[in-house]
């Protein structure tokens, strides 16, 4: 890959259809209506106000700034390694998906004061927390990059 550009066009393709699904789901949905899909699988609307699992969720309004203010200093930090490390193929889609789900949410925060979350699974008798699709990037993107460190050679200087 000679430039940067497609990985940023993948983070713009999270950030769209994560926008694009939070804004069917809010259109068809009032808050904590929902509908069973499969035995394991829910669309439900749902609002975040903390991090992952609604961790901080109840702590005043605070971490709605300090969240978006992570948000903001770690897409900066992808965006630079973006340009450093574009030819590492792993590495930089792992990126892109993280750069686009972290872009996602941090438009809910900004714009709404909250995140919304739809995706809603159960699984032998336990009940997942609701998450969206700017989640499922993050986490696919940090299991990638899990993956893409196991693979560099280990400097033994």
């Amino acid at each position: 890959m000679r430039n940067p550009t497609p990985w940023f066009l993948i983070s713009v393709v999270i950030i769209v259809l994560d926008q694009v699904s939070k804004y069917a789901i809010t259109q068809s949905f009032a808050l904590g209506e929902g509908v069973a899909i499969t035995s394991f699988f829910n669309l439900v609307l749902a609002y975040n106000t903390g991090a992952a699992f609604s961790f901080l969720a109840n702590a005043g309004g605070w971490q709605k700034v300090f969240f978006a203010g992570i948000a903001v200093v770690a897409s900066v930090v992808m965006f630079y390694l973006l340009h450093k490390h574009y030819q590492e193929r792993l590495f930089s889609f792992a990126i892109s998906l993280i750069l686009g789900g972290a872009v996602g949410n941090l438009i809910d925060r900004v714009v709404l004061g909250h995140v919304v979350d739809f995706l809603d699974f159960y699984a032998a008798g336990y009940h997942f927390p609701a998450f969206n699709v700017a989640d499922s990037a993050i986490t696919v993107g940090a299991a990638l990059l899990i993956w893409d460190s196991f693979k560099k050679p280990v400097d033994k200087s």
